[in-house]
């Protein structure tokens, strides 16, 4: 490889910007990219960084781009536009791809290269942020502890205020419906399809059905065909989820996500360093065997997204040194299920039955 040279592609971005400050606080020098060079260049200037700006619908470039690297982290979404042409490039060039998207069918297509990977000699892993690392790695210390689980339910509580690219993917992502995965084939439900009250560490939540990675990373970590996925939601949301899923028809018109992406761009900005450092994302795991017989545990990690940077540069370190056997990895599979327990602010309560 190229004596660990790395990138960060989408630096500019919101998340990106707090995984650069994180990989400068660890020692590291990533090349900042991005499309963007009035916002990528001043910013490797700021951090005596080097710069590459470059977009991803020239192939021929994009490969040029990641020649010399020996890792891409990528951190421009929305993934379902942007993380192919990038790991087809890193692909082309046998330079590790990352990246920390949370849209299942972008783990879809990922885990469809584990061949060429393993041919080229480098490791695949999307989702290496929030989503999907902590329920991941929670998904699979349950898993070891019941292998003949047969049923997997996980949930999330406490994501703080989201950034706008988060909610552009959110609105990008509603005509096509919650999902579940239902021995072993995914299955769409409408938003809301169940509503359960979750024993988080600090207390009982109302949460409703979500599409969630996990129901592709966990089924790829655990083995578990039948798997749930949740987000906590005020009690409010629960009795109006039948109205949320309407409104599937109105976001399917393009000019309406258009005009809502507009209005995102305008006004959203994601939260502040304090809410960054003062809040906390909650998890929840339960795993069921063919008699019935349960166990559950949960997990308390940093706020969404300071987690993602610190999950995403800690795993950018694990591969290049040489840690990650080639092919396309789940998290979990990846680092194995202790990796988050590794992290700073994470905080394992334990498993009961």
């Amino acid at each position: 490889m190229r004596d660990g040279q790395w990138m960060i592609y989408g630096a500019n971005g919101f998340t990106g910007r707090l995984c650069v400050e994180r990989a400068v606080e660890r020692g590291l020098r990533p090349i900042l990219a991005g499309r963007n060079a009035e916002q990528v260049r001043p910013l490797a200037r700021e951090y005596g960084l080097d710069a590459r700006v470059f977009d991803l619908d020239d192939p021929a470039r994009l490969r040029d781009a990641v020649r010399d690297v020996a890792l891409v982290l990528h951190c421009a979404g929305p993934f379902s536009a942007t993380a192919r042409p990038m790991r087809d490039a890193c692909l082309d060039e046998q330079a590790h791809y990352l990246d920390i998207t949370g849209e299942r069918d972008v783990f879809v297509d990922s885990f469809a290269r584990d061949e060429d990977a393993r041919a080229a000699g480098i490791a695949i892993i999307s989702g290496v942020g929030l989503d999907v690392v902590p329920t991941d790695c929670l998904a699979r210390m349950l898993a070891d502890e019941m292998p003949d689980a047969v049923r997997l339910d996980l949930a999330l509580k406490g994501v703080a205020s989201p950034t706008a690219g988060t909610l552009k993917t959110v609105v990008e992502g509603i005509p096509a419906r919650a999902a579940v995965r239902i021995d072993g084939e995914l299955r769409t439900v409408p938003f809301g399809w169940r509503a359960e009250s979750v024993a988080f560490a600090t207390g009982r939540a109302p949460t409703l059905t979500a599409p969630l990675g996990d129901l592709v990373t966990a089924w790829k970590s655990t083995g578990i065909e039948t798997i749930h996925c949740a987000v906590a939601v005020p009690a409010a949301m629960v009795r109006g989820a039948r109205v949320v899923d309407g409104l599937r028809t109105v976001f399917a018109l393009r000019p309406v996500r258009q005009l809502a992406k507009a209005a995102i761009g305008r006004f959203v900005r994601g939260p502040s360093r304090d809410e960054r450092d003062q809040a906390q994302t909650e998890v929840w795991a339960r795993v069921t065997d063919a008699d019935g017989a349960c166990l559950q545990a949960t997990l308390t990690v940093a706020e969404g997204y300071a987690f993602t940077a610190l999950s995403a540069v800690a795993a950018v370190e694990r591969v290049l040194d040489g840690e990650v056997p080639p092919g396309a990895h789940a998290p979990a599979s990846a680092f194995g299920a202790d990796f988050v327990l590794e992290l700073p602010r994470s905080v394992f309560h334990g498993i009961t039955s």
